[in-house]
C-alpha cells in the first residue's frame, strides 16, 4: 500500500510512545485515525483530544466503520500485542494490510531522507537533540521520537517543507532492519534484548547488518569505542565520534556552576563555545553526535550553537523535578547497566560533594537474569541503593530471578535496602535525601510527582 492510497489508519497498541508519534503523523496528513489500547493514559487522552478515536476494550464491534475498508485502511500493531488479540485476528482474517510500526517508518525512509539514531542507549536523547537543532534551523525536519520532547511537549515534530525525517531506530525485535537510512548515528552496542537475540554475537551482527542498509551517498556516524565493526556499502562515508577522540569530539570542556561549555571539533567546521541547554556530562557526547548529524546535513554553526543552547531535554531522561541547594530529585529512564553507569558517573561529576541515593526498579526478568552482576556493578557507583521488585512488562516470572540477585552483588560499603514498590512513598516520607534518583523504565515513574512534592514539603 502506497502512502497516497491510505485514507484510514488503525492502531493496535495505540498508546505506546513510538506508535503515538506515527498516529500524529497520519492525523496531520488528514487520515481517519483510530485504535485500541489496553489502558487509558495521559498520552492516549492527548491523542483523543487531537482527533484520534481510541477504545480500551478488546472488541471487534468497537472498530469504527471508517477503518473497515481494506482497500484504503492500514493496520499498524506493536509486537507487544499477542497474536491471539481479537482485533488483530479480525484484520488478518479479512485480508487487511497489516504492518509493524517499524515497517511504516521504513516506508518513510524510502520516500524521505531518513536521519536515524540507533544504539542500546542514548538514541532518544541524541535524536531529540538533533531534531531540535534541525527544526529550529533553516533546514527543518519531521521527527518521530522515542520520548516526549520538553521543547515541544510531544514526540512528533512536523515540517511541511523539509525532506529530512529524524527517526529513533529501535533494535528490539530487529525492527531497525526495516529502515533505509540516509545517515545514521550508532551510539552504543552493549548487548540487550537477549530474550530476542539469544547471544551477544547475534546482537552485534544485527547492528552490523543495519549498517549495510545505509543508502549510497549517505553517512555513518559511529561511536569510536564500539565492539561492533560496520559493513557499509560503497559510497557511504564513515565518521567516528566520542567525548575526547574521533572525527567529531569535544575540546576545552568547562564544567562550572551548573553550566557546561566546550568547543566542538569537526572535520567540516569547528564550533567554539557550545553551551549545553541541558548541562549533564553525558550530554557532551550525545550533543557531539547530534551536531555531527546536523552539520552533515547543512545546518550552519550559529544555528547549531543556538539549538544546543535551547535544548530542554526529554521526559524521563535526566529529568530534574526538584533542583535547589537543599534537595535534588530527578527521574531517569535508564534500565540497562551501561546506561545506569553513565547516569551514576554524570551525577557524581555534577554533585561530587553530595550523597546520591537511587531507587531502582529493574525492568524485565530476562534482563535481570542476564545482567544482574552488571547492574550491581553500575548501581554501586551510587552512595545508596534502594531496590524494588522487578517490573515484568510483557514477561512471566522466572524462578529464582528477583531483585535480590542484584542486591546480593552490590559492592561492599554501599548502603542498600529492598522495598516493595507500593512502599516507596511511605519510605520517602520517612527519610531525608540530598540527591534522589528515580531510575528505570517501569511504572515506578508514576510516583515521581508525589515523591517530588514530599521532598518539597520537607523544605
Amino acid at each position: 500500500m502506497e502512502l497516497k492510497d491510505i485514507k484510514a489508519v488503525y492502531f493496535i497498541g495505540a498508546g505506546g510512545i513510538g506508535m503515538s508519534a506515527i498516529a500524529r503523523y497520519f492525523l496531520h496528513i488528514g487520515c481517519v485515525v483510530a485504535g485500541y489500547d489496553k489502558t487509558s493514559s495521559d498520552l492516549t487522552k492527548q491523542l483523543q483530544k487531537e482527533g484520534m478515536n481510541i477504545h480500551y476494550e478488546e472488541n471487534i464491534d468497537l472498530i469504527p466503520n471508517a477503518c473497515r475498508n481494506k482497500a484504503n485502511t492500514l493496520i499498524i500493531y506493536t509486537p507487544a500485542i499477542p497474536v491471539s488479540h481479537k482485533e488483530l485476528v479480525f484484520f488478518k482474517e479479512n485480508g487487511f494490510e497489516i504492518q509493524k510500526r517499524a515497517q511504516v517508518l521504513g516506508t518513510l525512509t524510502r520516500t524521505h531522507r531518513g536521519l536515524c539514531f540507533a544504539g542500546t542507549h542514548g538514541k532518544t536523547t541524541t535524536s531529540s537533540m538533533c531534531a531540535h537543532i534541525m527544526h529550529q534551523s533553516s533546514v527543518g525536519c519531521t521527527a518521530f521520537l522515542g520520548g516526549i520532547s520538553k521543547n515541544y511537549g510531544t514526540n512528533y515534530i512536523l515540517s511541511n517543507k523539509s525532506d529530512y525525517v529524524v527517526i529513533e531506530a529501535d533494535e528490539f525485535d530487529r525492527s531497525f532492519h526495516w529502515l533505509r537510512p540516509w545517515m545514521t548515528v550508532i551510539t552504543s552496542t552493549d548487548p540487550d534484548h537477549l530474550d530476542i537475540y539469544g547471544t551477544k554475537e547475534a546482537y552485534l551482527e544485527s547492528f552490523r547488518h543495519y549498517t549495510e542498509l545505509i543508502k549510497a551517498g549517505g553517512a555513518l556516524i559511529i561511536h569510536k569505542d564500539l565492539e561492533m565493526k560496520p559493513n557499509v556499502q560503497e559510497g557511504v562515508r564513515v565518521y567516528e565520534y566520542s567525548r575526547e577522540e574521533g572525527d567529531f569530539h569535544a575540546d576545552n570542556v568547562r564544567i562550572k556552576d551548573g553550566t557546561i561549555i566546550f568547543d566542538f571539533i569537526s572535520p567540516i567546521e569547528p564550533i567554539k563555545d557550545v553551551e549545553l541547554g541541558q548541562p549533564i556530562p553525558i550530554n557532551i557526547e550525545n550533543s557531539i553526535a547530534a551536531m555531527a548529524m546536523a552539520q552533515l546535513n547543512g545546518v550552519i554553526p550559529n544555528e547549531i550553537r543556538e539549538g544546543i543552547k535551547t535544548y530542554s531535554g526529554v521526559d524521563r531522561r535526566f529529568d530534574f523535578k526538584v533542583k535547589n541547594a537543599k534537595h535534588v530529585v530527578l527521574s531517569d529512564y535508564a534500565h540497562h547497566p551501561k546506561e545506569i553507569l553513565q547516569s551514576a558517573k554524570s551525577l557524581k561529576e555534577l554533585y561530587s560533594n553530595r550523597k546520591i541515593t537511587v531507587i531502582f526498579q529493574p525492568h524485565l526478568y530476562t534482563r535481570t537474569r542476564d545482567f544482574y552482576k552488571e547492574f550491581a556493578y553500575s548501581l554501586s557507583f551510587f552512595d545508596e541503593v534502594i531496590l524494588t521488585e522487578i517490573y515484568p512488562a510483557r514477561e512471566e516470572p522466572i524462578e529464582g530471578v528477583t531483585s535480590k540477585l542484584i542486591y546480593d552483588n552490590l559492592k561492599e560499603g554501599v548502603q542498600k535496602q529492598m522495598i516493595l514498590k507500593d512502599s516507596v512513598l511511605s519510605f520517602v516520607k520517612s527519610r531525608d535525601f540530598d540527591v534522589l534518583v528515580i531510575l528505570g523504565a517501569g511504572n515506578l515513574n508514576d510516583y515521581v510527582s508525589q515523591i517530588s512534592q514530599i521532598i518539597l514539603d520537607k523544605e
